[in-house]
């Protein structure tokens, strides 16, 4: 599945019921160079729109929220000793979390690439 988007700048990609999370380019170049990401507990079960990691940069700390409800299944390790992997490949080896899906009917209120991009042209 395709990259799907919210309106506070994570992204989504589905492969079965799992569904990948992290943050789209545009927010990690608001952010700076990241320093710092914490991630959640494997096993904690997150809500649409709850907290679901925070990262920190050079500039701010901000709230990385899940744009579906699930169950983390996975975390990115990597990130720990490497937060920059978030700018440099923000929607590839810089993801943050994993999620079991429990609500794939979430995803259709996402945007997708297209519609993205037409919601940071309104935006900037």
């Amino acid at each position: 599945m395709a990259l799907r988007y919210t309106k506070d700048h994570e992204w989504v990609r589905l492969e079965g019921d799992t569904a990948t999370v992290g943050i789209s380019h545009y927010a990690q170049e608001q952010l700076g160079d990241v320093v710092y990401v914490e991630l959640p507990e494997i096993g904690k079960t997150v809500a649409k729109g709850d907290e679901a990691a925070v990262v920190e940069s050079v500039k701010a700390a901000s709230e990385v929220y899940a744009p579906v409800s699930g169950e983390v299944t996975a975390i990115n390790d990597a990130l720990e000793a490497a937060p920059g992997a978030v700018n440099e490949e923000p929607t590839g080896g810089g993801w943050f979390l994993k999620l079991k899906v429990s609500d794939p009917s979430e995803l259709d209120g996402l945007m997708d690439e297209a519609a993205y991009k037409t919601y940071l042209a309104e935006i900037s």
